[in-house]
Order: structure tokens, then C-alpha cells, then sequence
């Protein structure tokens, strides 16, 4: 049955993003933009617990304007991600299952910035989740500069080479910025747009 968290207040989303910052110094910027958005709608942070990156720099942010920040991290990645142990709320977990399951349970919506292949298979495991119903949570890609427009290229070529059939469009936003990002999710009641390929 569909995830019905939509039908009330947006209180925490789940932020997707790299343990490292990367090249372009926007994307460290954008993280921390995120967190003092998140913190001034007083929506909580969900994210994977990590101190480095684009991770920490969101963390950081919201919790240097007042808001509450919930980080989950596996026991074995605990030092190599550096966990930021300044937070109201550090859960370790055994595994990567369990830490990808407790961010879905605590989030009540998602948001994917610039990350690697740790970044990009959290947020696909979302939208697999959404696009065949298990739940209508929003998810949210911020496309920074170009960032994602290979993977949303991709999204086009499976639609048109019919591996996304009709009824099983990918139900995900696409935006610029994060501004528009948190705006986004906080008009939203359920996540039923699909991309347009």
C-alpha cells in the first residue's frame, strides 16, 4: 500500500549527496543553501551521517540555523566517512539495508544533489519505490548546472526504448536550484508528476 505521508506536514526530508565535495565550488554552496532552507521551513535533515562533503556541509548548515539534523551511518563506515557526531541524532546500523531503510521510514520526502554511485543508488532506490507504488513521498532531483542531465538523457532512452511503460512513469522533479527544490516539495501533496521524456 502506498506510503501516505504526504497527507500530512513535510517535518524531515531525506537528503541523497556526495561524501566528497567535488570540482565546481557550487556545489559545496548549494549544500549549505539546502541545510539553511531546510532549517528556516523548519523541516529536519535525514542524511547518511557522514562529516566530508557535500554531506557534512548540509549538516553543518542546518544546524548552524537552528535545526535538527538526524545522520545514519553504518558501523564500518563510521570512520571512513567521518561521522559527524555533533548532531542531535547519529543512528548506527549494521548494514547499508538498514541505514537506506531507517532514512526511508524518518523521511517524508527525498532530495538527490550532485553525488557519486552511493549518491545515485539511494535516489534510484527511491524512485524504483515510487514509480511501481509503494509509496508517493516526493522526490526531488536538483540538476545543478548540468549535473544529472546525463542520467535524465538516460530516463529518456529507457521511455522511448520502452523499458518505462505506460502506467510506470518516473514519478521525480527536476529542478536548478535547491530553493526551488524545498518550494517544490512543501506545495506538493503527493509526488504524481512523471518526468517529461
Amino acid at each position: 500500500m502506498p506510503d501516505a505521508a504526504m497527507n500530512r506536514k513535510v517535518k524531515r526530508i531525506c537528503v541523497y549527496c556526495g561524501s566528497g565535495s567535488g570540482l565546481n565550488p557550487a556545489y559545496a554552496q548549494a549544500a549549505r543553501d539546502l541545510g539553511d532552507a531546510l532549517a528556516r521551513a523548519d523541516i529536519g535533515l535525514v542524511y547518511g551521517g557522514g562529516g566530508l562533503g557535500l554531506m557534512g556541509e548540509v549538516a553543518r548548515s542546518v544546524l548552524s540555523a537552528g535545526g535538527h539534523v538526524t545522520g545514519i551511518i553504518p558501523d564500518f563506515l563510521f570512520g571512513t566517512e567521518h561521522a559527524f557526531e555533533d548532531v542531535q541524532e547519529l543512528v548506527v546500523t549494521g548494514s547499508m539495508a538498514e541505514r537506506k531503510n531507517l532514512m526511508y521510514e524518518k523521511a517524508d520526502a527525498f532530495i538527490a544533489l550532485p553525488g557519486g554511485v552511493g549518491t545515485l543508488e539511494e535516489f534510484m532506490e527511491q524512485l524504483t519505490l515510487s514509480q511501481i507504488g509503494v509509496h508517493n513521498k516526493p522526490i526531488v532531483l536538483v540538476n545543478m548546472e548540468g549535473y544529472w542531465d546525463i542520467l535524465v538523457q538516460l530516463f529518456t532512452h529507457m521511455r522511448e526504448s520502452k523499458f518505462i511503460h505506460d502506467g510506470y512513469e518516473l514519478k521525480f522533479e527536476t529542478v536548478g536550484n535547491v530553493t526551488d527544490a524545498v518550494s517544490l516539495i512543501l506545495q506538493q501533496t503527493k509526488s504524481d508528476r512523471a518526468i517529461t521524456c
